[in-house]
């Protein structure tokens, strides 16, 4: 017979959160694709300075009300998911969402119905009308989010996730229907890869008057992604999904970058000394933090130590950012910071990169990546359920 199965509420700042990030290394073990973020990065770090987002010191939680819940059958934890009404997005959007997110959970429905009753319960009371998920805690465009649903072959670049199939059919079953999808595109060297020529030739033709690129300035690195934030936010202001990333929450993308930023693959553009837009592509952390599964274990320890020690050879690359401020987009931008990153990408190696995560229905950047010989090859979705 099987054991009884019960869910306990963990509040913010509960020691039990250890054991709620620790249930997805049970979950995942063994998993060649699967990432995680370093465990400081959830529960926070003295040592390393970090406020971890599960903590109430990290600034997520002064714009919103989150908790946990964690489903067990006997001693053995086989769920989680986490509930939240993220105040900022509803004000900036008018919208009256509840979100849930950290969703993990073993194969069986019985477990995933229950902890989604929870969140659904949880965000209702609240008086929210629709439930929204799965992210990290909620959905905005910075943050990690969505069940991936197509690409299960392959591991997850830096700030993507990764799960098992059965979670979206979990969902639909649920009553969840799909409100977006994300995609991912591959660019590789080579033949029938990325169509360096044609950048380069685009670019050629592109008027250049008043137009200026730069790379990133790495002894400026928190200014220059403050320029970034402001360039990212004025460009994906009305896309869908938006909230505007925080002075505080670029500082965190400033440390983050730290360690694997290759600078001449940040470029920024000017028009007439006004900063028009911003493309940026990194070497991929995940290449060297992805567990290896060893005796030695996989603590936050051993993956920054092999981090360290891998950066300066990583030739897999994520595409995090490009945006254009609307008044500049007709003018072959794209075409020229292309272009002087396909450059580097010959000079220092790079063999692939990933762009992502791209709304499906941005047609002018899918396009433009297909143009230049970029491959669909992963999906995300987020689902929206009504609430009565």
């Amino acid at each position: 017979m099987a054991e009884k199965l019960t869910v306990e509420e963990i509040p913010l700042g509960d020691k039990r959160l250890k054991n709620f990030v620790k249930f997805h290394w049970r979950l995942y073990k063994g998993d060649p694709c699967w990432t995680p973020q370093l465990d400081a990065e959830l529960l926070g770090s003295r040592l390393l300075g970090v406020k971890g987002l599960l903590t109430p010191e990290h600034p997520y939680h002064r714009h919103a009300e989150v908790t946990h819940f964690m489903a067990w059958r006997g001693k053995e934890p086989v769920g989680r998911i986490s509930a939240t009404i993220n105040r900022e997005y509803n004000e900036y959007h008018g919208t009256w969402l509840g979100f849930f997110g950290f969703f993990e959970v073993i194969n069986d429905y019985e477990v995933a119905s229950t902890l989604l009753d929870c969140a659904r319960t949880w965000v209702a009371e609240r008086g929210m009308a629709v439930l929204r998920g799965p992210g990290e805690y909620s959905n905005s465009t910075h943050e990690r989010q969505a069940v991936l649903i197509e690409g299960f072959q392959y591991p997850p670049t830096s700030q993507l996730t990764h799960n098992p199939p059965y979670y979206a059919e979990f969902l639909e079953r649920y009553g969840f229907k799909k409100t977006k999808d994300y995609l991912a595109y591959i660019a590789k060297r080579g033949n029938g890869g990325i169509n360096i020529a044609l950048m380069r030739k685009l670019a050629k033709k592109v008027d250049r008057t008043g137009i200026e690129t730069r790379p990133i300035v790495i002894k400026d690195l928190r200014a220059e992604v403050q320029l970034i934030v402001k360039l990212y936010n004025a460009a994906w202001a009305k896309n869908w999904g938006f909230l505007p990333i925080s002075d505080e929450e670029g500082d965190a993308i400033a440390d983050s970058l730290r360690l694997i930023i290759d600078p001449e693959m940040v470029r920024f553009a000017y028009v007439n000394g006004e900063p028009a837009a911003v493309i940026g592509i990194i070497p991929d952390p995940n290449y060297a933090l992805r567990p290896r599964w060893r005796w030695y274990g996989d603590s936050d320890l051993v993956r920054l130590i092999r981090l360290l020690w891998m950066r300066k050879r990583i030739r897999h690359t994520r595409g995090m950012f490009f945006g254009i401020k609307p008044e500049f987009r007709n003018l072959g931008i794209p075409a020229v910071v292309g272009s002087e990153i396909a450059d580097r990408v010959v000079k220092k190696g790079y063999v692939d990169c990933d762009a992502s995560l791209i709304l499906e229905d941005n047609t002018a950047i899918i396009k433009i990546i297909e143009l230049f010989g970029c491959r669909y090859y992963k999906r995300w979705r987020i689902y929206d359920l009504p609430l009565k």
